[in-house]
């Protein structure tokens, strides 16, 4: 199943209480060689790119991660472990948003990259921190800082040359099977493709470039309808849209029309979308009423 949206919440480690000690020994004063350890830091979480992932799947479920906890600290200067950090690992093209402010906090989007997203609580320190020249013997230590929560969303958008662009049923599929060796449903009705496709084109020189089939954009696809915003970030990343359009006039529909009303909507969702290069490809030619 291919995931590309959802809610986790993450929560660094709390870090270690700091510890009250004195050294208890013969020809020593009580109480005033302070020997109280600090507190471990709490555990860091991290994002990173998994190039073995194409899919948040991973995340449907799973809803909650959370680092380890910083170990307090104990006498004998000892001081505490520290909290250990949690990787996340997601496919390359995961953007992270703060649900609370809908900021973007990471675009992991290269190879092998690695985010911090939240840092743990440091951890307290112990009472020989503490001893001054009129407090000799301090009998407190420091708490460790609490970890913090944050809820965030996962989108993937995939990472493509091409993208694919059009009304349902124009083609896309057909194509992309004709130039790669990706092998997505197809059907001649709507909606056969109901998530996106990816397919490499091999050059003669050896080269390549990926290309993204995307389900068919409607209209109203950027309030939302037939799953339309999910679909158009998908052709976010891409360098050149191919627009494809059935000039059949089998199902009713003006092509000229298709390729005003599919343009509006990448305006609506995304000024910068709307000006990505475009190549129109007229397809279903054989199919024309003469």
């Amino acid at each position: 199943m291919f995931v590309d949206y959802t809610k986790i919440i993450i929560q660094s480690g709390n870090g270690g209480n700091g510890a009250v000690s004195f050294r208890r020994e013969k020809y020593v004063a009580a109480r005033t060689d302070q020997i109280g350890g600090d507190g471990g830091n709490g555990g860091n979480i991290y994002f990173q790119v998994d190039k073995d992932k194409n899919t948040l799947i991973d995340f449907r479920y799973n809803r909650k991660f959370k680092a380890g906890s910083g170990e307090n600290g104990s006498g004998s200067h000892c001081n505490g472990k520290y909290g250990e950090d949690l990787y996340i690992k997601v496919p390359i093209g995961t953007v992270i948003k703060d649900v609370e402010t809908g900021k973007v906090v990471a675009d992991l989007s290269k190879p092998n990259q690695t985010e911090l997203i939240l840092k743990g609580g440091r951890g307290g320190r112990g009472n020989s921190h503490f001893k001054t020249s009129t407090r000799q013997a301090p009998r407190f230590a420091e708490d460790g800082e609490k970890g913090e929560e944050k809820e965030v969303i996962l989108e993937l958008k995939l990472l493509a040359d091409v993208g694919l662009l059009g009304f349902p049923n124009v083609g896309k599929s057909t194509f992309l099977k004709a130039v790669t060796d990706a092998k997505p449903k197809i059907a001649n009705y709507h909606f056969t493709t109901i998530e996106p496709n990816l397919g490499v084109v091999k050059t003669k020189d050896g080269d390549g470039f990926v290309i993204a089939d995307i389900p068919g954009i409607i209209e109203g696809a950027s309030e939302g309808i037939g799953l339309g915003i999910q679909f158009l970030r998908h052709v976010e990343r891409t360098r050149l849209l191919l627009h494809f359009l059935d000039v059949s006039g089998l199902e009713g529909r003006n092509p000229v029309q298709d390729f005003y009303t599919i343009n509006q909507e990448l305006k609506k969702y995304s000024e910068k979308l709307s000006k990505r290069k475009q190549i129109i490809v007229a397809n279903k030619v054989d199919a024309c009423r003469k």
